[in-house]
């Protein structure tokens, strides 16, 4: 089995806007070229009651309305990456929330044009994502599989 620290997971969210934009399979393949492994995946049509809970530190803000009406405006995908470092590499890979501010190269950076659509969501914590992950599954819709690429992406 894998070392625990390769065992850290994400919660990763393929946004309504990205889904329309067919942006999904250009967001796995930044995880997979990374050498993160995919252990839970999922489409759906997000409702209230599972956003209230994924953003309860935000239903308080004035754009709470507006960010329910995105997030459940189209079908999304929910995903769980597992790896060294996987949470502070995703914000990496993801890029600022402001598109604007996001750096070229960054999954923001290169698709999204405003921070009221930009594109994926990212856990911002290990206890974080550990919480996110509990609200998008069941623990046994992940999957525990043995990655044969270890050694070449990550050394002896």
């Amino acid at each position: 089995a894998a070392p625990p620290e390769l065992q850290e997971k994400t919660l990763v969210l393929v946004k309504p806007d990205a889904v329309q934009r067919r942006l999904v399979g250009d967001v796995i393949q930044r995880f997979e070229r990374r050498g993160f492994k995919l252990v839970a995946m999922k489409l759906l049509q997000a409702d209230r009651g599972l956003l209230d809970k994924h953003y309860q530190q935000l239903q308080q803000k004035p754009f709470y309305p507006a960010l329910l009406a995105y997030m459940t405006s189209g079908p999304l995908v929910a995903m769980v990456w597992e790896g060294y470092n996987v949470v502070r590499s995703t914000r990496a890979m993801v890029g600022d929330t402001d598109s604007a501010a996001a750096a070229a190269g960054t999954i923001r950076g290169d698709f999204s044009m405003h921070v009221s659509r930009n594109v994926v969501h990212a856990s911002d914590s290990v206890e974080t994502a550990q919480r996110e992950i509990g609200f998008w599954f069941q623990r046994d819709e992940l999957v525990a599989w043995e990655s044969r690429d270890r050694d070449y992406t990550y050394g002896p």
